[in-house]
């Protein structure tokens, strides 16, 4: 791999820094692994050929997707990969963003049922660009890339006549049971992703050697592939969010305050204090309302609600409409909880119909 220098005059005092950079495997030697002192000065050409004047080609592509501003909500050592990724896969995902709406909202819904992120669907583009017909190397199969044994043990049928790991709805149960199972042992959403690519042994392993939980700290204890498959979630998350996340941005003590809200969004809303176990899906619904205008004016709800006062946000009409039908949106909230954990590993509950979302609140919930 041949590097060049952004700068005439050579730094003697780097040397030693490239060369050590240099002597990593070809496959970790992206440019997010460089020494923070090296990341501005060195370009790293896809081939020999490549010339100074390609190398502001990702800088170009993000300026004229309009994602540069709101890269400053991703956390810094992710930025660099983001902008990468961003040339090679905006086009691709841009695309996503049409035909796999349907298959997005049901995942939403799933997730919203056993309190996961709905930002982690993403993570099936990753693994499979949310192909049914998906087949690793390895043998794992379908949108969620189960191999055969987990599978089994997220309650999926794996046999020669019948594989649910195909079937986007079964297997999106078992990947939200599988995630919050993680999660309980991680603690943290960027480790989960890496577990689920690498097992979560690999991951305690590098918890141990760096003696932390952070990924950012402990990335280079992880196996590469491990490693850039939580930087590839990151990616796909921003392209077709256009910001960071809940799992994906700046780590910070969450509020749901007006100034992390959008200032247009919040137009014509106001905030009212609930507490009891309420669920978004279920509001959403009662209030024929799209469950994605509604998680960008309540951001965090699912894991906040039942556990701490929350200040709802909605439109004034439909924050009245919550008032006159609150008990009951708090019964089916609370009746949904006890029905939606399936017992019999071959009983997976059913989906929430919910309204279509109109143009004004996909402009919204695009932003």
């Amino acid at each position: 791999m041949i590097m060049k220098l952004n700068v005439k005059n050579k730094i003697p005092t780097l040397l030693l820094m490239i060369m050590s950079w240099t002597s990593m495997s070809a496959k970790d030697q992206h440019q997010d692994s460089l020494p923070s002192q090296l990341r501005e000065l060195v370009i790293i050409p896809t081939d020999a050929s490549q010339t100074a004047e390609e190398s502001t080609t990702v800088n170009s592509a993000t300026a004229r997707s309009g994602y540069s501003t709101s890269l400053l909500e991703l956390h810094p050592l992710a930025i660099s990969f983001v902008k990468d990724y961003l040339e090679d896969n905006t086009k691709r995902l841009e695309k996503m963003k049409g035909w796999g709406t349907p298959y997005f909202r049901m995942i939403d819904n799933i997730f919203a049922q056993y309190n996961i992120p709905t930002e982690l669907k993403y993570l099936a583009v990753v693994e499979s660009n949310l192909k049914s017909s998906a087949v690793s190397y390895k043998g794992a199969v379908g949108p969620w890339q189960f191999m055969p044994e987990t599978g089994r043990t997220m309650g999926l049928r794996v046999s020669p006549s019948q594989d649910d790991r195909t079937d986007l709805y079964k297997s999106t149960h078992a990947a939200a049971k599988y995630l919050r199972t993680l999660y309980r042992q991680m603690g943290d959403w960027l480790l989960v992703i890496a577990a689920y690519n690498g097992g979560p042994g690999r991951v305690e392993s590098a918890i141990r050697k760096s003696n932390s939980r952070d990924f950012w700290k402990l990335q280079y204890q992880l196996p590469a592939e491990s490693r850039n498959h939580v930087k590839k979630f990151i990616a796909t998350h921003y392209i077709m969010e256009g910001k960071g996340g809940e799992t994906t941005g700046i780590p910070v003590k969450q509020t749901n305050t007006v100034a992390a809200i959008d200032s247009n969004l919040i137009r014509g809303t106001t905030t009212q204090t609930i507490t009891g176990k309420f669920l978004s899906l279920i509001i959403a619904k009662n209030l024929a309302m799209d469950i994605q205008h509604f998680n960008m004016l309540n951001p965090g709800f699912d894991s906040k609600v039942g556990t701490e006062a929350y200040s709802l946000r909605l439109p004034v009409a439909k924050m009245e409409a919550f008032n006159a039908n609150r008990m009951t949106i708090l019964a089916e909230s609370v009746q949904f909880f006890l029905n939606s954990t399936p017992y019999d590993k071959d009983k997976f509950p059913g989906t929430i119909e919910l309204p279509a979302a109109n143009k004004e609140n996909r402009k919204a919930a695009t932003r």
